[in-house]
């Protein structure tokens, strides 16, 4: 029983971890509280249902393809709402009330096209087998979102640490300006951001619709409030801590659900959150910075 717990929460945790991922490395980078980054995690579900329910699309080409979706549309919002504040140098706050706002009429215009039911995959969209290890039972569901959440948090590790591209997303990160006068397009840069956020955030979308086998306008909300424990108590930017961050949540939110009460299960992640805040302002994997006169 517990294995089994452990092995739901992992998988959980992963989707969790790919979901902030995307959400650190827009923090880290652009500095900005993007609230709409929940939206690409809805209209990458919505993408993948359309394309594997109307178009009879496989989910290998339907999980990708909402991906890109997300992506552009990050773009075209990042565009739209935050491209000016960038170059006005206006504060957190602004970007924060900007987005709010701008997710809050995303959601309701989504619900009213759309409207509020919710959809589900077709059931023959992956196979009902399972891998059985012992006590342990893993459906080929899970493993997709495994191994998913894997490759995509790795490509993202070697963009980052390892690409000349990624050399300059650091260097736009640390300062701007100075990446500015080394000859780094601090505006491409911004766009290849938003578009690998919103990337990871509609995939994210695809993974855990197929998990609950349940996508609806609003699923993006809940998920924000996960991605901010995530972020914070891995470390604002830090993407090694989000993936450990990630992984720790699903696991608490499983364990708490198998053995306490389901319900409670959120709030002792908040509790978790409130609990690592106390302790360590920086998060469990952050450093503090020190700053001096």
């Amino acid at each position: 029983m517990l294995a089994q717990q452990l092995v739901n929460g992992i998988l959980l945790g992963a989707t969790y971890a790919l979901f902030a991922l995307g959400f650190t490395l827009m923090f880290g980078v652009l500095r900005v509280i993007n609230l709409t980054y929940g939206f690409y995690f809805t209209a990458g579900g919505f993408v993948a249902w359309y394309l594997t329910t109307r178009l009879g699309v496989g989910l290998a080409l339907a999980l990708p393809a909402a991906a890109v979706a997300a992506g552009a549309i990050a773009v075209v919002l990042d565009t739209l709402l935050l491209r000016r504040l960038r170059r006005a140098r206006a504060g957190e706050l602004a970007s924060l009330m900007v987005t709010l706002g701008a997710v809050l009429a995303l959601y309701a215009g989504m619900t009213a096209l759309l409207g509020p039911d919710i959809r589900r995959l077709p059931p023959d969209v992956i196979g009902t087998g399972a891998l059985v290890l012992g006590p342990v039972r893993v459906t080929q569901a899970q493993l997709l979102i495994l191994g998913a959440s894997v490759v995509l948090a790795a490509a993202l590790v070697w963009l980052v640490r390892f690409s000349r591209l990624g050399l300059g997303i650091r260097a736009v990160a640390e300062n701007p300006d100075v990446a500015g006068l080394m000859g780094i397009d601090a505006a491409r840069i911004a766009a290849l951001v938003s578009f690998v956020s919103g990337a990871l955030a509609g995939a994210g979308g695809v993974l855990i619709g197929l998990a609950f086998n349940a996508i609806h306008p609003y699923m993006g909300e809940a998920m924000m409030l996960r991605g901010f424990v995530v972020i914070i108590m891995g470390g604002l930017g830090d993407i090694f801590g989000a993936l450990l961050a990630g992984l720790l949540l699903g696991v608490v939110e499983v364990l708490t659900a198998g053995y306490l009460d389901s319900g409670l299960k959120e709030a002792v992640g908040f509790a978790l959150l409130v609990l690592v805040l106390w302790t360590r302002p920086a998060g469990l994997f952050g450093r503090p910075v020190a700053r001096r006169a």
